[in-house]
């Protein structure tokens, strides 16, 4: 893939946003900046490794930076959204994280398809209008 390796090596770390309770069975949540928690997941040479949740921030007034900074400190290189905003994107471009278009209904479904590289990166033009 072209964003970073992680601090792993070749491993890759990726957020998906969850529905509660997370996990690799917990089905995608539609916007990342509502989402109940992150499923953070390691990939590997295209194999899921350690799989974990975080909780995410009440979303608020501007609140769209909270956890793009929160994935931050989660050392995420990369996150599979449905749908995010211009601000967020632009965050998560300053601080390396990549941002995909993503599919399916269950995370696990989500991280194959990163894992495969079937992901398509999200630009300015396939942000949410809102």
């Amino acid at each position: 893939m072209s964003e970073t390796s992680g601090e792993n090596g070749g491993a890759r770390r990726v957020a998906i946003p969850s529905q509660s309770p997370g996990g690799l069975e917990a089905r995608r949540s539609a916007h990342f900046g509502h989402c109940e928690c992150f499923t953070v997941v390691d990939v590997n040479d295209g194999s899921i490794g350690e799989v974990r949740v975080v909780s995410n921030a009440p979303h608020q007034e501007g609140g769209c930076m909270t956890p793009v900074m929160l994935l931050a400190d989660n050392k995420v290189d990369a996150i599979v959204v449905d749908g995010i905003g211009g601000r967020p994107l632009q965050g998560f471009m300053q601080v390396g994280i990549a941002v995909h278009a993503g599919v399916g209904e269950t995370v696990e479904q989500a991280v194959k398809a990163y894992a495969m590289d079937l992901l398509p990166p999200v630009g300015p033009g396939g942000t949410c209008q809102h």
